[in-house]
């Protein structure tokens, strides 16, 4: 992983991407050479930006898969990857992912055709009154919805907020490194009154990260590090009930990620009781809340108290984005998920210095896409 940076002070998508995708071979101990396939994430670009990023790593002839789900663009690479190596169909993969972000709301690029999120649109106008971007009606509308059904106090998602803070002080990959309080948090500008300030919405970031995944033989014939390992994983879309259940917290995707994490649990034979720490999709301090639900970290409606208790963090039930987060970490699409494993792969080596959690040997990934994709991903120490 690179340092995560404002737009206009990266360096262009396929520097990016090749600098993260040096670290990682770098990290690994192989050469571009033994790469077999390649998965590369990205949101905004034209259709061979993979390409163009790993050509400066080599050109071997290598199958180069472009990647684009939205906000889970990262982890659906690191998903084609894993099951590259699960098939049988290779041995050493990387999964790349990198963003070069304009300031401002995310907006589309193809003013010409449809807009994929024409059926999220209509629920969301119907359901909220308010006239703002449609990422902060989306989420925010879900937050809102959280504090009519359950009492959820605005001072709830501040306290995720400076949460995040705190932990992206000890990141040096991080953008933004302040320690904020609640306080501060609630005296921001006013997005929503009584629902959002500034700092709950994530910040358009530049970044990128990769990942090499390699199967155990291939590891052991060539002398590789085993410590970590991905022991299950799942990908969920929307279903009906996305749309049907008319609650915007339904509509930003809790019902897949709540299938999804059913699913890995089920996979792997533990329960979220069992998770040490978790990179979780916090994209707005709301969607933080609702994915403890959605994760099983707590009760449906219980979410308030998990965060008022300290369950979210060191000494609590599970350290949630020891990294910081999307919140304070920041934000680039495609690399998001990777990074997310970034960290988790430190958490559990014990190389994450002082975001250490203690005695982490389990690990949850949580990546969400709307339109929709979520990707859960489990990560155990050997």
């Amino acid at each position: 992983m690179i340092p995560f940076v404002k737009p206009g002070q990266n360096k262009p998508y396929d520097e990016m991407g090749a600098e993260a995708g040096h670290l990682a071979l770098a990290d690994a101990g192989i050469s571009y050479a033994q790469l077999q396939q390649a998965y590369v994430g990205y949101v905004y670009g034209d259709s061979t930006c993979g390409q163009k990023a790993l050509y400066h790593l080599g050109k071997t002839g290598i199958p180069v898969v472009n990647v684009n789900n939205n906000c889970s663009t990262g982890s659906t690479a690191l998903f084609l990857a894993r099951q590259a190596i699960a098939s049988g169909a290779a041995d050493c993969v990387i999964a790349l992912g990198f963003e070069q972000m304009s300031p401002g709301a995310l907006g589309s690029s193809f003013a010409d055709r449809a807009s994929p999120f024409e059926a999220f649109d209509k629920v969301t106008n119907e359901l909220v009154d308010m006239q703002l971007p449609l990422a902060l009606r989306y989420f925010g509308g879900a937050g809102l919805s959280h504090m009519q059904k359950y009492g959820t106090k605005m001072e709830t998602f501040a306290r995720i907020r400076a949460k995040a803070s705190r932990h992206a002080a000890n990141n040096p990959l991080a953008m933004f490194r302040k320690v904020v309080s609640v306080e501060d948090v609630m005296n921001e500008q006013l997005i929503w009154p009584g629902v959002m300030t500034r700092s709950m919405a994530c910040p358009p970031t530049c970044g990128a990260a990769a990942a090499i995944l390699v199967s155990e033989d291939f590891a052991k014939k060539h002398g590789l590090r085993t410590d970590v390992f991905i022991s299950a994983q799942a990908m969920t879309t929307d279903t009906a009930s996305t749309f049907e259940a008319r609650d915007m917290i339904q509509l930003v995707g809790f019902d897949m990620a709540q299938a999804a994490a059913n699913q890995v649990y089920e996979q792997a034979g533990i329960g979220p009781q069992d998770i040490n720490v978790c990179e979780l999709h916090d994209c707005f301090a709301h969607n933080e809340l609702l994915s403890y639900e959605a994760l099983g970290f707590c009760g449906i409606g219980e979410a308030e108290k998990f965060v008022e208790t300290g369950a979210n963090t060191y000494g609590g039930q599970v350290v949630t984005n020891p990294s910081g987060g999307l919140l304070s970490k920041g934000h680039p699409l495609g690399a998001t998920g990777l990074a997310q494993c970034y960290e988790l792969t430190h958490q559990l080596r014990g190389t994450a210095d002082a975001r250490q959690v203690e005695g982490a040997r389990t690990a949850l990934q949580h990546n969400l896409g709307l339109g929709g994709a979520c990707v859960v991903t489990l990560y155990q120490k050997t």
